[in-house]
């Protein structure tokens, strides 16, 4: 069973910046999507960012574009969530996630079905707030 391991939220001034991780127990590279979800407080779970390794292409919702990259460090089995001008619109618990199956977005990221993705980290807190 895939086991992610989150790390790096905390609490943030807007403006500021925050680099969440999230190790892997497999080899990354095996993976056809991984992706990083957000949950804010009373609301559903949304898509933030996704890489599909059918081609590499990294995929964003309109809300964090130009503020937030996912990247990947294939010798660490790691991916990572950039997030720099951070509003206090994103706060909430953020979670990564992974398939093993076929994937590539069909939909705007940020309305793409969790189900879509079996393998789910424990979930990382980011405040932002003054």
């Amino acid at each position: 069973q895939v086991q992610l391991v989150e790390s790096g939220g905390g609490l943030v001034q807007p403006g500021g910046s925050l680099r969440l991780s999230c190790a892997t127990s497999g080899h990354i590279l095996d993976y056809y999507g991984i992706a990083w979800f957000r949950q804010a407080p009373g609301k559903e779970r949304e898509g933030v960012c996704a890489i599909s390794n059918n081609d590499g292409s990294a995929y964003y919702a309109d809300s964090v574009k130009g503020r937030f990259t996912i990247s990947t460090d294939n010798t660490k089995n790691t991916m990572y969530l950039q997030m720099n001008s951070l509003k206090r619109e994103d706060t909430g618990v953020y979670f990564c996630a992974v398939t093993s199956y076929p994937w590539a977005p069909h939909l705007p990221i940020e309305t793409i079905p969790p189900f879509e993705f079996e393998s789910w980290g424990q979930g990382t807190q980011v405040t932002v707030s003054s």
